[in-house]
Parts: structure tokens; sequence; C-alpha cells
């Protein structure tokens, strides 16, 4: 029977390689799934596929886990950014939470003049990345940056992606998705307030920015995040 709990655990992922846990791991495990020893569950660090690992000391404050053998090899997503402003603490967490489970291999909160939070817990966020791939059952953990200007990460702009830029100005057909380019990516969500002028016109002259329009009714971010990420994925990334 396949192991129904899973667990994230920053430790090399090779048969029977012990893995310690620490008192929050031991707790979930044991205090609140109620976990035995010689009981399974499935282990993944996001770079060495999911694993089966048994328990061979149970404790609330510590524990211990042996691997057994590999369930799946990791599994890479699309070479995907979701690039965002951050909005209320509630509404970013979600936004962090459904990028990875659609697939986003790299989430980049950025600043915009109209963003309202001027400063993100990164650490929190990438937690909520790892719970969410937990739940999921990816294998794959995407990095959460921390917090810089829009203006600087379009100057250092990696050569060869491309990015799908989510204009809420745009009302009606944009270009069908399935005519653009496969390869590196990255989509754009504004601010609640949207961008300005200024953003929207360095935006438009940029050759690797391609607009797209998300209906002819204005979604709030976190919305506009899943529609984007589900529109991709569907014409360019891992679904078909």
């Amino acid at each position: 029977m396949t192991p129904k709990v899973r667990l994230h655990l920053d430790q090399p992922l090779v048969p029977g390689q012990p893995l310690q846990l620490d008192r929050d791991q031991s707790n979930y495990l044991f205090a609140v799934m109620r976990l035995e020893v010689g009981q399974s569950i499935l282990a993944f660090n996001g770079r060495d596929g999911e694993w089966v690992a048994t328990v061979a000391a149970a404790s609330k404050r510590g524990g211990e886990l042996f691997v057994q053998h590999q369930t799946r090899p990791v599994q890479l997503p699309p070479d995907l950014w979701l690039m965002f402003a951050p909005i209320k603490k509630a509404r970013t967490d979600f936004i962090v939470e459904k990028a990875t489970e659609l697939g986003a291999a790299r989430i980049m909160p950025v600043m915009t003049e109209y963003t309202n939070a001027e400063r993100i817990r990164q650490d929190r966020l990438q937690a909520h990345a790892v719970e969410a791939t937990e739940q999921c059952g990816g294998t794959f953990v995407p990095v959460v940056d921390d917090l810089q200007p829009l203006s600087r990460v379009l100057a250092g702009w990696q050569p060869g992606r491309q990015l799908l830029w989510c204009d809420e100005a745009m009302v009606g057909a944009s270009r069908p998705l399935t005519d653009l380019p496969r390869g590196p990516w990255a989509v754009l969500i504004g601010p609640e307030g949207g961008f300005s002028a200024a953003e929207q016109a360095r935006l438009r002259a940029l050759p690797f920015v391609h607009a797209l329009s998300l209906g002819p009714r204005i979604l709030r971010a976190d919305t506009a995040a899943v529609a984007a990420l589900t529109l991709w994925q569907a014409a360019l990334g891992d679904w078909g």
C-alpha cells in the first residue's frame, strides 16, 4: 500500500540513508499523523525524486527514518517563472501555493510603482511552496525569491526568455498562446492598482514582452495569476 503522508526533507535520499527529523517534523508525523515505528511515508527533497522512508524511531521531539526505495524520479516543471506584485498576506500566500501547484519553476515577487506591500517574508513564502508541493504530489520545490524592483529585473533580463505580460488595459482577443515559441518564459501579474503609464510604456517597448488579455473583466491579482498560469500550461507547458 502506498503511504499517504508526504514530507519534504532537505537531506540526501539514497537507499539505506538515515534521516534525522527535527522537532516540528516529528510532531507532525507522530503527534498529528500518529505514525508509529515500522510505518512508512513518502519523502522528497526537490532533487532526488520521491522515496519510501520507514520510521525507525518515533518521538514528539525527534525521530529517525530510513530510506527504502524510490517511487518516482524528480519531475522538473517547465522553465516558467511567475512574477507578481505582492498583495495582502493571505492572497500572496494563495498565489505562491497555486503557482507551485500549477508548475512554476521560480516565483518572483516584484516591486512596481503601485505595489502596496513594501516587504515580504521570503522564508515564510518558501515554506508555503514546500507545503504546497507536499500536498500536490510534486517532487520539485520552486524557489521563492526575495522582493526586488521590477525595473531591476527587466534591466537584467535573461536573454532568450520570453515574458507574458497580463495587461488589464487590453480587453478582448490577444495573440493565441499556441502561436508563441516554446522555451523559457515568465508570466507577469501587476498590482491591485495596475501598472503605471511609465511601466506600461517600458513593457510595450521590450522585444521579449508579449501582452495577454485575460478577458473582458478585470481580475484580482490572485485570480489573474491562476488564470495566466493555466492558459500558459495548456498552450506551451507540460499539460499536453
